[in-house]
């Protein structure tokens, strides 16, 4: 493997289509490794947390293998850290999903289920499960979302969404019955999409080549000092 490729370390904890993950990052140009390491985490040039599942399962096992001080450290140290779905979620203060659990705090804000009625009291399916549109709330450049048009399809899998305190940080949001939710957030070096780029095509894609440019400069960078 050239040693000037950028390493992307996908975090195994056992909730979320890992591979799916490694073969998007794969396509752009990215060597990604599936990880439980602490010390390959801290090594690597940019860190991708997917995950599908329950909040306080999944914190429970971060806690097990003694991952939140080192996905904290990652998102502190300037390197870029993407959270997907559930990954997404866990970068929040807390979740009320199954109860009130701490998550890993690094965006200030909680985690909320979808309701099950509209504002005209219809039933709505939950969880979320298709595609729908991410409408921008804020300029995309220099985000992961940038060169993307707004109102893009995503693919989404979700009951929960999360509520940023600072909404400005907020890349865009989507719809689902009468809900508006955040759909996609980014604060400097930290991303999340509640939606899966590695299953939403093209348009998905693009935000892998993002991170690739992103983790590359970080990478050049790094090989000049």
């Amino acid at each position: 493997m050239p040693v000037n490729v950028p390493r992307i370390a996908v975090v195994d904890y056992g909730m979320g289509n890992l591979f799916s993950v490694k073969r998007a990052c794969e396509q752009v140009g990215l060597a990604a490794e599936v990880t439980q390491s602490r010390e390959i985490i801290l090594n690597s040039d940019g860190v991708i947390l997917p995950g599908v599942g329950a909040f306080g399962d999944a914190m429970s096992i971060l806690e097990t293998l003694d991952l939140i001080s080192v996905l904290q450290d990652v998102a502190a140290s300037g390197r870029p850290i993407v959270g997907i779905c559930l990954g997404m979620q866990l970068l929040m203060s807390e979740s009320a999903e199954f109860g009130s659990h701490r998550g890993l705090g690094i965006i200030d804000g909680e985690v909320v289920r979808l309701p099950e009625r509209s504002s005209n009291d219809e039933r709505v399916k939950v969880p979320h499960v298709g595609w729908d549109r991410i409408q921008a709330t804020r300029v995309w450049s220099e985000t992961l979302l940038e060169g993307l048009s707004d109102g893009a399809f995503m693919y989404f899998v979700h009951s929960y969404y999360p509520l940023p305190a600072a909404k400005e940080i907020e890349l865009s949001r989507s719809r689902y019955g009468s809900t508006e939710f955040c759909s996609s957030f980014q604060r400097g070096n930290i991303f999340g999409c509640q939606f899966h780029p590695e299953r939403s095509g093209g348009h998905g894609l693009e935000i892998y080549g993002k991170l690739a440019e992103a983790v590359g400069l970080k990478a050049e960078r790094k090989s000049h000092v």
